[in-house]
């Protein structure tokens, strides 16, 4: 199968360990995660994405707001650059064990976060990188 994803969603799968909006949420992400580290293939998608399903019978999901909208083009910019894609909706790729390190790596030196500014997550997500990702559930086989 492909998993279904929007740019943002590249960074936050990096520091993902168990915590989340809802129940559903983590749930869903808790599925999702291991996914991408088995290499199973992306696509990038414009807007909600197999991650935000679970928030999407929320009366205003957050998933349409315009900074999750602006988060998502910064993290195309970025990790686009990095792993020399154009990360753009329809792009199909897989992640291996050396993307995921290279992700990791800019993602701790802060090359790769401008589409985190603002995020609620931040704090925590740069305490997972600062601890070397040892407690996140992305696993690379």
């Amino acid at each position: 199968m492909t998993l279904r994803l929007r740019p943002h969603h590249l960074l936050c799968m990096l520091t993902y360990a168990g915590t989340g909006y809802t129940p559903a949420f983590t749930a869903n992400m808790s599925a999702v995660v291991p996914r991408l580290g088995a290499g199973e293939e992306i696509e990038i998608v414009a807007g909600p994405d197999d991650i935000c399903a679970p928030l999407l019978s929320e009366r205003e999901p957050h998933c349409h707001r315009c900074s999750v909208i602006e988060r998502d083009a910064a993290a195309a910019r970025e990790v686009g650059a990095l792993l020399g894609l154009a990360v753009a909706p329809g792009l199909r790729f897989c992640l291996d064990a050396p993307r995921i390190a290279r992700l990791r790596q800019a993602f701790a030196a802060e090359t790769i976060r401008s589409a985190c500014r603002g995020c609620e997550w931040d704090q925590l997500c740069r305490a997972a990188a600062q601890a070397g990702f040892a407690q996140t559930a992305l696993t690379p086989l």
